[in-house]
């Protein structure tokens, strides 16, 4: 199995500091044959910049150190372990006080994606359709869910960004995961929500199956984004995880 892969984040347009981190291993990262991650902090002055560093740190670290076979049995644990970290830090330095960080984090294992997600940072597998994988974990989202508003109101609700759980936000973390069996073709796109607030799903689609090289489709990403608006910090990462089975000209 060949994966490419290719990565960018931005401080778009407003911001003055870039909270999201990204980091992406096409190779194998202890029992995972491969590992890719966003994570978009939060928290005063740089605090978000450090949540997000250090729980991409510290996840890959555990990811790297465990014995465990099943990739959520790792994830899982690792997500729990930077989540410890994170509030024991936290209470340690008052500057980093209330910190927190969303986290997407994939592996792929033959045909298969195993994906675990905390926040509201999104995995999607595109081809013919775009298919958002995770659920945001936002109040917003909630309400979707619970049919109080649809799908268009939530883009631009004013409590959009209030996120209902994240790493460091309490002692128990519970991340959700998901299991994906991938078609030959399918993209898998990681991004953070200063992606997913600028551009639509039908937006993200065309971009991505457009006849480009990968890193001129998930450039113009990030430069549609920033054209936008660019309102926040914008990262993504774009995996054609079965491209060896693909036939390219």
């Amino acid at each position: 199995m060949v994966l490419k892969s290719y990565a960018i984040t931005d401080i778009g347009r407003k911001r003055q500091l870039n909270q999201d981190f990204i980091y992406l291993s096409e190779t194998p990262i202890g029992n995972l044959p491969n590992v890719f991650i966003v994570a978009d902090g939060m928290g005063g002055h740089n605090a978000g910049d450090y949540a997000s560093r250090y729980a991409v740190e510290t996840v890959v670290d555990e990811i790297g150190a465990s014995f465990e076979k099943n990739p959520v049995r790792i994830l899982g644990g690792a997500i729990e372990k930077a989540n410890t970290l994170i509030r024991q830090r936290a209470q340690e330095n008052p500057a980093y006080s209330g910190m927190g960080t969303t986290m997407v984090a994939a592996t792929f294992i033959g045909r298969y994606l195993e994906v675990a997600n905390v926040g509201d940072s999104r995995l999607y597998v595109i081809n013919n359709s775009i298919e958002q994988i995770t659920r945001d974990h936002s109040l917003v989202e909630e309400m979707v869910r619970m049919g109080g508003i649809d799908k268009e109101s939530a883009r631009n609700h004013p409590d959009k960004n209030i996120i209902t759980r994240a790493i460091g936000a309490r002692d128990d973390i519970e991340a959700d995961f998901f299991n994906v069996e991938l078609q030959e073709g399918d993209l898998v796109l990681l991004c953070s929500d200063g992606l997913t607030n600028m551009l639509d799903d039908e937006e993200i689609h065309r971009i991505l199956t457009e006849d480009e090289s990968l890193k001129s489709r998930v450039d113009k990403l990030v430069e549609t984004a920033n054209r936008n608006g660019g309102k926040d910090n914008i990262s993504a990462i774009v995996i054609e995880p079965l491209a060896d089975e693909v036939e390219h000209d």
